[in-house]
């Protein structure tokens, strides 16, 4: 297991379908005080929305139907990525379904803190190592692709 060193500040990405963008405007607007303290992400409308109506200074990826969600998600392989954010709707089919899944398949396969709605939003902000330092634990992967390669060889 390698360890990940999450600074103090972390990067945050926050991500909403359009039928929970309300929801995650509202709780951005109360917990704006402890998010202006870390770098904010976010896709395209989320984006706008949240610098327009909360006061926050945000950093855009595309909507995440154009390849939004994948950018997200080469940002969280590359390290450059420390919580999410996504209030999705899973009661509602999406056009871009399969970057969802994707995108939430590399935040767990990285280790990355997830919320997924509300309640736990509030549990990670509220949370005393949302404010500090932080080392989260990596698997190594590339072990398990070389006996891959090793099973095919032979």
């Amino acid at each position: 297991m390698e360890r990940v060193k999450m600074n103090r500040v972390k990067n945050i990405v926050l991500i909403a379908h359009d039928s929970r963008k309300k929801d995650l405007l509202e709780w951005a607007q109360f917990n704006r005080p402890v998010l202006r303290e870390h770098r904010l992400f976010a896709t395209g409308t989320t984006g706008a929305l949240l610098a327009q109506h909360a006061g926050l200074d945000i950093t855009r990826f595309r909507s995440g139907p154009l390849g939004g969600d994948q950018q997200v998600g080469a940002k969280i392989s590359d390290g450059d990525l420390d919580i999410l954010i996504f209030f999705w709707d899973p009661l509602e089919p999406q056009p871009h379904d399969p970057d969802v899944k994707a995108l939430l398949r590399i935040a767990v396969l990285y280790n990355i803190p997830t919320a997924c709605n509300r309640a736990t939003a509030d549990f990670l902000v509220a949370s005393p190592l949302f404010h500090d330092e932080y080392e989260r634990l990596l698997e190594d992967f590339s072990l398990m692709r070389e006996g891959f390669v090793r099973r095919l060889e032979s």
